[in-house]
């Protein structure tokens, strides 16, 4: 008698179907217990994948291995695999620690220094640092402490008295532009003072938080009057910048740099535009010797973050200028500073080297790059730490899938992949800028953006893997930085054209006949190391510029960006230092 076919669920899984089967249960029950285990676990389905080829993998060895002869080949192969694996991480390991350490050694002999920890600022007196004063020390404690500790839960009884002029302050006005010196555009004090006077929309249960006269008066006069709100922080920043020294308490020793929280920028370069928005209706009102206050508290608040060693701390401190230079530009159009608060103007400013900073920054970025690498090859966790960093990346498949080979990589990977950031850095990025002859090379930077681009586009391995994650295009930082020193040097060669106005009721022929009396050494275009342009126009004034990032005489043409609303394009035209038509 045939025997009747056997059911699905009395079949034997052996064969291809049986392992497909048990590959599916072992999915299904891995995936469904890694979600409920934690469901922030990023990319569960990938791990089940792993899981249940494990399982399929096994319960087919277990058959295999119950016969002697192949359990003796089994283990055989197990040695002779486990060896290969060993002499695989030994050589690995070996190669990208010598690689690394080779590099290291060349350029430290130079004098560079590549650890997270060596460009951590230097430990100040609690006593002398500006940053631990009360005033400064409530843009940030909310966060950390003043030691340096984080705070959970987020300690939301701090009020943050550096942070002014917020959008939050007038919700329904619109916040109005601070001028453009750039531009030779004064700043409108009558749209800030209609922003100060402006009421809520009727029915609204918001209010205006400036303090206002009963019917308006001049522009400059309301200005003060609103932002005399802010009186007593100002004076308590104002006596804090006696400290001589300047160290926020960031969090450095956390292990990851990425995860380092920077609150006070922010609220920094809020204080700067209020103290030079005050600066420009004091200037209105003929309080000239409160304005230059103003200008130096602003210049000491940019200055306290310049130990920092990250860009963005440094494009803060340059906002920060390019907002102070306004009230300086102004006062110097309207013939409103003295001879010695001129004095006291350029040597405020001659204490900025941006170029300098530029190489601060840079040597940041990289041991930034570095820190993060190491802290990933430290993780307990790598995929979540992965996962934290790369979260915001266009392929997660990718990147996940990678951070899972990561999770247990050869150490030598992690060093070619520092190399490889350090290498790019250090030979380009930081090369660009010549603080010593105080000059930056814009074709210099151009090759730079094309390395870049090259270096991007190589075949994807595990050796350039972080670094294709970690390593941005800084290439343009420069160009800032470059701006930056030259509207300083600019500002600086005003000053003293200004100075010999007033001594002899008319700006010179040439810059040369500024020195010695005037400013001992003119400086040079940082685009080039040629001289400076200048030239007196048929009303009286003058053109002073640098030829630009296009390193060429434009004949102190400025050029904009097109657009809604046009602003200075630095990439073009020339860097121009200008007073409005009489």
């Amino acid at each position: 008698m045939d025997e009747k076919p056997k059911g699905i669920w009395k079949k034997s899984w052996t064969g291809w179907r049986g392992f497909l089967l048990w590959f599916i249960l072992f999915f299904v029950i891995f995936l469904f217990g890694l979600v409920v285990a934690s469901t922030n676990l990023p990319f569960a389905w990938l791990f089940a994948i792993g899981f249940a080829l494990a399982g399929v993998i096994l319960i087919a060895s277990i058959r295999w291995l119950r016969r002697l002869r192949n359990f003796k080949r089994f283990l055989f192969d197990v040695a002779c695999f486990a060896t290969v694996i060993a002499l695989f991480y030994a050589e690995e390991d070996w190669r990208g620690r010598h690689d690394w350490e080779k590099f290291k050694r060349e350029w430290e002999a130079k004098g560079e220094h590549f650890g997270y920890a060596s460009v951590i600022p230097a430990p100040v007196p609690d006593d002398q640092n500006f940053a631990l004063t009360p005033v400064i020390a409530s843009s940030y404690e909310r966060f950390f402490d003043k030691s340096g500790h984080a705070v959970y839960p987020r300690n939301t009884n701090v009020v943050d008295r550096l942070t002014m002029i917020t959008w939050s302050d007038n919700q329904w006005a619109h916040l109005p532009g601070s001028g453009g010196w750039q531009e030779s555009k004064k700043t409108d004090l009558k749209a800030w003072q209609d922003f100060f006077r402006s009421s809520p929309p009727r029915g609204s249960k918001e209010t205006n938080s400036f303090p206002v006269a009963p019917q308006p008066q001049s522009p400059a006069a309301d200005v003060l009057l609103a932002l005399s709100k802010y009186d007593s922080a100002i004076e308590e920043i104002r006596q804090a910048s006696a400290l001589p020294d300047s160290r926020f308490p960031l969090i450095y020793g956390n292990g990851d740099p990425a995860a380092i929280l920077l609150p006070h920028l922010s609220a920094l370069k809020s204080a700067a535009q209020t103290l030079d928005l005050r600066a420009l209706a004091e200037l209105q009102t003929g309080q000239s010797e409160m304005a230059l206050a103003d200008v130096k508290l602003s210049l000491r608040l940019a200055d306290a973050i310049r130990t920092e060693p990250f860009l963005i701390s440094h494009l803060v401190r340059i906002a920060i200028m390019n907002l102070t230079l306004q009230p300086v530009w102004e006062g110097l159009a309207d013939h409103q500073w003295s001879d010695a608060q001129m004095v006291e103007l350029d040597q405020a400013l001659a204490k900025f080297d941006f170029l300098t900073d530029y190489g601060v920054a840079m040597r940041g970025e990289r041991a930034c790059g570095i820190g993060v690498i190491e802290f990933l090859r430290h993780a307990h966790d790598k995929p979540r730490a992965y996962a934290s960093l790369f979260m915001d990346s266009e392929n997660m498949l990718m990147n996940n899938s990678i951070a899972l080979l990561f999770n247990f990589a050869p150490s030598g990977w992690f060093y070619q992949n520092e190399l490889r950031i350090c290498r790019f850095e250090t030979q380009l990025n930081l090369s660009l800028a010549d603080a010593e002859n105080n000059t930056v090379s814009p074709k210099a930077a151009w090759r730079a953006g094309d390395a870049y681009g090259k270096e991007m586009s190589r075949h994807l391995s595990p050796y350039n893997y972080l670094e294709r994650m970690l390593l941005a295009n800084l290439t343009g930082a420069v160009k800032r930085f470059a701006y930056a020193q030259s509207s300083v040097d600019l500002a600086r060669v005003a000053i003293a054209l200004e100075r010999y106005r007033l001594a002899h009721g008319e700006y010179p022929e040439s810059l040369d006949a500024l020195t010695p009396q005037f400013m001992e050494n003119i400086p040079h275009d940082v685009i080039g190391g040629q001289p400076l342009h200048y030239r007196r126009t048929d009303d009286g004034q003058f053109v002073l510029y640098s030829v630009g990032w296009n390193e060429t005489d434009d004949g102190g043409v400025v050029v904009f960006t097109k657009g809604h609303t046009p602003s200075v394009d630095i990439s073009q035209g020339d860097w121009v230092w200008r007073y409005p038509a009489k």
